[in-house]
């Protein structure tokens, strides 16, 4: 089957009605949008089709997360991840972002470290502080020469943990830098996470969108069955099926008691399960994959010219991101930025591209950029960027 991630879909002024978004309705009406973490690419027909016949019921009562779509899962986890979860094992949740919060209310007291590595996911850096646990950060290492890449410093990690460290908040794929993990990198975390009788909330949002042929991917307690008793697994299909608006998201959590910790938390601080939300996600998971490998492809050719187009550009860094459509680029040195105050700003306002500002991932003088868009939106909004960063 073809798909067509090649034409571009109206989203500022769509025919049919006023939706805004996000993406498209947060900057004026000349700028391109490469911020937010939402694709431009129609969700897959499978999707559509599973949604319309739902609405088509014409009522949206409160609803119940079907048997179906737990072993959906199941099915997607054994054949994609190679580990074999249970039903049972999941709770279902309106989005990953709630659930970082929800963990550290469940699972931590007040005075507890929460611990995270930077850069990293906005959210991450605010769960502490919203919930009145101790905010705790270690850097990553950043590439040193061309070719290297980003790197988890285990030494500066274990020197962040304290005797009031509880929860490490830890994301892979790594968003913002697309890092997937090398195998020495995680035996080294999971030690040190056994080590120091840390709980963690693995956030695994862009896990199937890897990059690299052939790449797989190994959710951390699958690759660490010493570490399953202690780990909550976030997943999604909000990135891999642009279906973030629809708020589905699972918590899979083997272990009875933090999974009874969990849920009781979250009774009366989430809605129910978004009863499209539901349906979506088990159309996704079951019928999604041929749509999946084809915005790879598409993902890949982005990457390839981005890519280029960084290496033309003076001073401007970004170690290409194995996985997902995020891209992290390090504006410190260009010249076309210097002694600017904040080099998102500065692009915004020299080059109308809305990028997202590094300093809110903990990184100031960075930017992420947003290539999940089609490839005439990419290169119009490169084109822009190059009469700035090429001086």
């Amino acid at each position: 089957m073809e798909f067509d991630f090649a034409t571009s879909v109206e989203r500022r002024h769509p025919a049919q009605g006023d939706w805004p978004s996000q993406k498209w309705h947060q900057y004026a009406e000349d700028v391109l949008p490469l911020w937010v973490a939402d694709m431009d690419f129609r969700s897959p027909p499978a999707v559509t089709e599973a949604l319309h016949e739902r609405v088509a019921h014409g009522v949206y009562g409160y609803g119940l997360v079907p048997e179906s779509l737990r072993q959906a899962l199941c099915d997607w986890s054994a054949a994609h991840y190679g580990w074999a979860i249970e039903p049972d094992w999941q709770l279902w949740l309106p989005g990953v972002v709630p659930a970082l919060h929800l963990a550290s209310l469940a699972l931590t007291a007040p005075g507890d470290g929460v611990l995270t590595v930077t850069p990293i996911y906005p959210p991450f850096l605010q769960v502490a502080e919203r919930t009145g646990r101790v905010p705790q950060q270690a850097a990553l290492r950043p590439p040193e020469a061309e070719g290297d890449d980003w790197r988890l410093d285990l030494e500066a990690l274990e020197a962040a943990i304290t005797p009031e460290t509880r929860l490490l908040l830890w994301c892979q794929p790594h968003n913002p830098t697309g890092r997937v993990w090398r195998a020495d990198e995680l035996d080294g975390l999971a030690a040190l996470v056994e080590r120091h009788d840390l709980l963690v909330v693995s956030d695994e949002l862009h896990c199937d969108l890897l990059l690299d042929e052939g790449a797989r991917h190994r959710p951390l307690a699958a690759a660490y069955p010493g570490l399953a008793e202690r780990t909550l697994t976030l997943w999604a299909p909000s990135k891999t099926f642009n279906l973030a608006g629809l708020t589905a998201a699972c918590a899979v959590i083997p272990d009875a008691g933090l999974r009874r910790r969990f849920a009781n938390m979250a009774k009366g601080l989430q809605p129910d399960g978004n009863v499209l939300g539901l349906v979506a996600a088990e159309a996704a998971y079951r019928h999604g994959d041929p749509w999946r490998q084809a915005l790879l492809e598409t993902l890949r050719g982005h990457r390839r010219r981005l890519a280029e187009r960084v290496a033309s550009w003076p001073g401007v860094r970004m170690a290409p991101p194995a996985s997902t459509y995020l891209a992290w680029l390090d504006l410190r040195e260009a010249p076309a930025l210097r002694d600017v105050a904040s080099p998102q700003q500065a692009l915004l306002e020299r080059a109308g591209v809305a990028l997202s500002d590094g300093a809110a991932f903990g990184w100031p003088g960075f930017v992420r950029l947003n290539f999940g868009t089609t490839a005439t939106q990419l290169e119009a909004a490169l084109v822009r960027l190059d009469d700035v960063l090429r001086g």
